[in-house]
């Protein structure tokens, strides 16, 4: 793995623990811990470590930036399948984070 690839990496583990350690709701919570779990899966052993002390408390931003960091795995080799399984699991999370039930 190259550098630009450990950095990417550890940016989206980071954002996905961010947004899950934040998450409004149990479920929300799960769904990224979901995502978190699957993008470990991907890369096996080659896993950085997490910095959530720069992230932001705002919730929307986390997940543009977990957004922008996970298609740019693609740019490092990360199979296309697994970049779109995680876009819609990330997806799927911030539905489940929804505090509010009458936007289902």
């Amino acid at each position: 793995m190259l550098l630009a690839h450990a950095v990417t990496l550890a940016e989206v583990r980071s954002y996905l623990a961010a947004m899950a350690d934040q998450a409004a709701t149990f479920d929300g919570c799960v769904e990224y811990e979901h995502a978190l779990l699957y993008l470990d899966l991907i890369h096996g052993d080659d896993i950085p470590a997490l910095d959530t002390n720069r992230a932001t408390d705002d919730r929307d931003i986390l997940h543009a930036i977990a957004v922008s960091a996970v298609k740019e795995l693609a740019d490092h080799g990360v199979d296309k399948l697994h970049v779109e399984l995680l876009l819609d699991m990330l997806d799927v999370a911030r539905t489940y984070d929804n505090p509010d039930p009458d936007e289902f």
